[in-house]
């Protein structure tokens, strides 16, 4: 083989496309799911301001920020991720614990989750 065979062999090796790339259609992406906290009486902002911080790692600001959205619309989006994301973080929100500040609380607050449509 002469030295040209051999450039020639390696160029053609370098600019053929992968069988992975030729017209397969891009992976589709998981369905999307939003983790909604829902109003109750019986829990402080203090304490959505920690939960959001312990399960969410969200600073102090965010954290308000959904205590007050909560607070006036009754419901608030805390996370958009993918189901099983979504559900881990659904239950580790209902299994927070009660608010201590407020002597009539039972328990967690209310969290689901709904599909993006």
């Amino acid at each position: 083989m002469s030295m040209d065979e051999a450039v020639l062999d390696e160029v053609m090796v370098r600019t053929t496309k992968p069988a992975e790339q030729k017209g397969d259609p891009k992976p589709k992406m998981q369905p999307r799911y939003n983790v909604i906290l829902w109003d109750d009486p019986d829990h402080s902002y203090d304490y959505v301001v920690c939960l959001m911080k312990a399960v969410f790692r969200a600073p102090i600001e965010r954290g308000y920020q959904i205590a007050k959205e909560v607070d006036t619309s009754g419901r608030a989006i805390c996370l958009t991720t993918t189901l099983e994301h979504a559900e881990l973080k659904r239950d580790q929100i209902h299994s927070f614990g009660k608010d201590d500040l407020i002597e009539r609380c039972k328990g967690s607050m209310s969290a689901t989750i709904e599909p993006i449509e």
